[in-house]
């Protein structure tokens, strides 16, 4: 099957279906394009994420099947109870996204390199100020040791990208994150892909067209109107 080639100058172009997208490599469904609010919003909405190397061009998926978080079904195991009691983390919202992106991009010890290129950090932090995109970092006393950041739309918040240097950090700004969009009525929080580090929390896989039709419920509810203003 052949890929569409998104035109970088038409932001408002529509992607193909999602049904569409290769099996292998599972998801890949466009080519090419650009990152500007308009496209990045409506491929979230539509169940698409970009994600490539520094390179190559812009690559947009929809695997199948999809890593989801329902709120409700969050596992906080014995021992990170046991740090959250603890608390050796403080945590906040929206206080240092561009630090958090910035950790987020640095390479990890089994990788050569990151996905989060130039171009994927100013597109984000372009959403950051425009209301869509958020974070949520971990502090042990003044020093940012763990955190997260992804998209909220509606009653569904897509996870992009965590980090963190210290054991438990970024879980504990994770499931922070998770009771508070609970109180704040999300249903649901998009984790791309497969990973055991969110299984653990709760994470589990459901179908593409499953994940379609929970985004066609939530993603055009309104949120709670304290959402973000903490």
């Amino acid at each position: 099957m052949q890929l569409t080639v998104l035109n970088p100058g038409k932001p408002e172009q529509d992607f193909p279906s999602v049904s569409k997208a290769l099996r292998e490599p599972d998801g890949l469904l466009a080519i090419g394009g650009c990152l500007s609010q308009n496209r990045l919003l409506n491929a979230y909405r539509h169940g698409i994420f970009p994600w490539y190397n520094p390179g190559e061009p812009i690559l947009w998926w929809s695997p199948d099947p999809r890593l989801v978080l329902f709120p409700d079904k969050l596992i906080i195991s014995r021992s990170l109870s046991k740090t959250l009691r603890k608390n050796i983390f403080s945590v906040t919202f929206d206080q240092a996204f561009n630090d958090v992106i910035a950790a987020c991009a640095d390479p990890r010890k089994d990788a050569a390199g990151t996905w989060i290129t130039t171009e994927i950090n100013s597109a984000y932090k372009q959403l950051h100020q425009a209301g869509f995109a958020h974070s949520v970092e971990a502090w042990s006393g003044d020093q940012l040791v763990g955190g997260l950041y992804g998209v909220a739309l509606g009653q569904v918040f897509f996870g992009e990208s965590m980090f963190h240097t210290q054991t438990d950090a970024s879980k504990v700004a994770f499931v922070t994150l998770v009771e508070r969009l609970k109180l704040w009525g999300y249903r649901l929080v998009d984790c791309q892909v497969h990973s055991r580090h969110l299984e653990s929390l709760g994470a589990e896989e459901i179908g593409r067209d499953y994940f379609i039709k929970l985004l066609d419920q939530y993603v055009e509810l309104p949120c709670h109107p304290a959402s973000w203003q903490v």
